[in-house]
């Protein structure tokens, strides 16, 4: 214990000057939107390089899972493959659902959280890649979730199990539209709330993207309606959903450019300024 006052005692002026220094470039982050973006980028980058490594490491480890998971993806193309009539023109696979191959950017999950109220995803690409903020995710079984912040090899996603995460959905059978939420209480199943009472819906019923997201392609898989009951509050429908995807496991994904997302939002800005 001595020792240790002896060296603050000692040192206290550098020591002083460290912790001022710290608080100033702590305020100056805070209130500069720039030095926040770039501190943001930098930290992105350094901990994209770490969580790659234990990315491939735990990859090795699980060989045989993602083997399997492989081999069923393959199954699944080659049955559309069969199932598809003679045509002159071949059915094509390198697009998904009507998005064009050239706007899909593929890549890798690198570190992905799913035990908080506010879980986000690492990928192994990034603004070198042509990923930007608010692209949609998804994987060969549904929705993933959405960009956040980017550096030049690396970017974080939103992942759907995220309370602030809010994505247009709709039920497919019906096209009845809500917001899709996270509750935080199980890794397998998210809500669909502010679901009209007239709209009919059943356990079972598959649930998509919906055609009002400026994020996501229509159509979109998410997972089935689990269990329905009305909101005292709000008296529409909340619909618990129990999604395609094993959250806990995720690989390989999408990233969806949205060549019409900005066009979109400046079109409604210019309406709302009338």
């Amino acid at each position: 214990m001595q020792q240790i006052v002896s060296f603050i005692f000692k040192n206290s002026n550098r020591l002083l000057f460290l912790l001022l220094l710290g608080i100033s470039l702590s305020l100056t982050i805070q209130s500069h939107s720039f030095h926040r973006s770039r501190v943001i980028s930098s930290a992105n980058f350094l901990s994209g390089g770490v969580y790659e490594q234990l990315s491939e490491f735990d990859e090795y480890l699980n060989l045989k899972s993602q083997n399997e998971a492989l081999a069923q993806e393959n199954a699944t193309l080659k049955s559309l493959l069969f199932k598809t009539a003679d045509s002159s023109v071949a059915a094509r696979l390198d697009s998904i659902k009507g998005v064009r191959s050239q706007d899909i950017i593929v890549s890798k999950v690198i570190r992905n959280s799913y035990s908080v109220y506010e879980n986000y995803l690492t990928i192994n690409s990034g603004e070198r890649q042509g990923i930007k903020p608010d692209m949609g995710v998804i994987n060969s079984l549904g929705i993933v979730g959405i960009i956040d912040n980017t550096s030049p090899n690396y970017a974080t996603v939103i992942s759907i199990l995220n309370k602030k995460s809010q994505i247009n959905a709709k039920v497919k059978k019906s096209n009845h539209f809500g917001s899709l939420i996270w509750n935080g209480k199980s890794t397998g199943y998210v809500q669909l709330i502010d679901v009209p009472r007239l709209a009919s819906v059943r356990k079972g019923d598959t649930i998509v993207t919906g055609g009002q997201s400026v994020i996501f392609p229509e159509n979109i898989n998410i997972g089935t309606i689990d269990k329905v009951y009305i909101d005292n509050e709000t008296n529409y429908y909340t619909l618990d959903i129990k999604l395609f995807n094993d959250m806990t496991n995720l690989g390989h994904v999408y990233i969806i450019k949205g060549k019409d997302r900005q066009e979109i939002i400046n079109l409604e800005k210019s309406k709302e300024d009338e």
